[in-house]
């Protein structure tokens, strides 16, 4: 088969198209043969060096892919040979075949195409993980997004809505700040030319929020802290901003706030599975009525995988960007 390698760490460059054997499926596990795959930030941590696949997982990047199963055991988890699947995976998804855990995988939604069904796994399961269960996102609460115009963003909006609750978030430019507030969201803020911590206090009333999705870290961890409502949940879920913050203990014990955080690649299946279960009872219906769309920015041939990547680290995507092999 044909899939894109990292040929060293480095710039989008490094990543170029080889032959591969196609891949043997394991036990519990099934073969796709992949017609679109989703780029995420994971995949450029991957190229740059910084973020090395888990042990036993394929070194090729790609983290979600759409296609139909064309071997393995889909039995296992209700599936047959010829299914339309999109499937979370630990890598590997930037080439013609991937193997997947049957439990990972989750029906292409009715209505949707393989790109938007590749788009789903990594950004769904990350915000239904860390949004929903991790910080217990409850009827009547609001939530504040870093980062809404990314995949993981425009994802934790769309969702978020869907559910009735009231979003706030963060973006780069006033440009970016209408398209997600096209998008759904309740108000966003540019925090080159605001302070988001102000904006939240005036959104509020002086509350704050009751949850925050953050993938900034950093100087971000005061003021996510001055950010949050009493009984707030700051979950953190990527290092843009560095590994290291400064954290106000006595405002965490006397408001009893919770600071929280996860990554999702290295996790067990049965973890994940878990996710997949409670998206396919309630996502996949609001996916299937139209409630909820993936926002797609690019789409290009997996032979223009460096292209994606330029994209991405350009920071020029609304939503997500996807490779396609059909």
């Amino acid at each position: 088969m044909q899939a894109i390698e990292i040929t060293a760490p480095g710039g989008p460059e490094v990543l170029r198209m080889a032959d591969r054997p196609t891949p043997v499926p394991g036990p519990g596990e099934v073969l796709i043969e992949v017609e679109a795959a989703g780029v995420n930030r994971p995949d450029v941590f991957q190229r740059q060096g910084s973020y090395p696949p888990p042990a036993g997982a394929s070194d090729l990047p790609g983290l979600e892919v759409a296609g139909r199963i064309v071997g393995g055991a889909p039995e296992s988890a209700g599936f047959k040979p010829g299914d339309a699947v999109c499937a979370l995976v630990a890598g590997g998804g930037y080439a013609q075949f991937c193997t997947a855990p049957a439990a990972q995988c989750l029906p292409v939604p009715a209505g949707l195409s393989m790109v938007e069904a590749a788009a789903l796994p990594e950004t769904y399961f990350t915000v239904w993980s860390n949004v929903f269960d991790r910080g217990a996102l409850a009827p009547g609460e609001t939530l504040l997004v870093h980062g809404g115009a990314s995949g993981i963003g425009t994802t934790a909006i769309a969702l978020a809505r869907a559910f009735g609750h009231t979003v706030y978030a963060t973006a780069g430019s006033a440009e970016r700040v209408r398209a997600i507030e096209a998008l759904g969201c309740t108000r966003g803020i540019d925090y080159r030319a605001q302070d988001f911590v102000a904006e939240i206090k005036a959104l509020t009333n002086g509350r704050g929020v009751d949850v925050i999705l953050d993938m900034v870290a950093g100087d971000y961890l005061a003021r996510n802290i001055e950010a949050l409502a009493d009984d707030g949940r700051l979950v953190m879920i990527a290092l843009l901003g560095g590994a290291r913050g400064t954290l106000n203990c006595g405002q965490v014990m006397r408001r009893r706030l919770t600071v929280t955080g996860s990554t999702l690649r290295a996790r067990p299946v049965e973890f994940k599975a878990r996710i997949a279960r409670a998206l396919r009872e309630r996502v996949w219906p609001l996916l299937e009525s139209g409630a909820v769309r993936p926002s797609i920015h690019a789409t290009f041939p997996l032979s223009e995988a460096a292209r994606a990547h330029a994209m991405m680290d350009a920071g020029e995507q609304i939503g997500k960007i996807v490779l396609t092999l059909r």
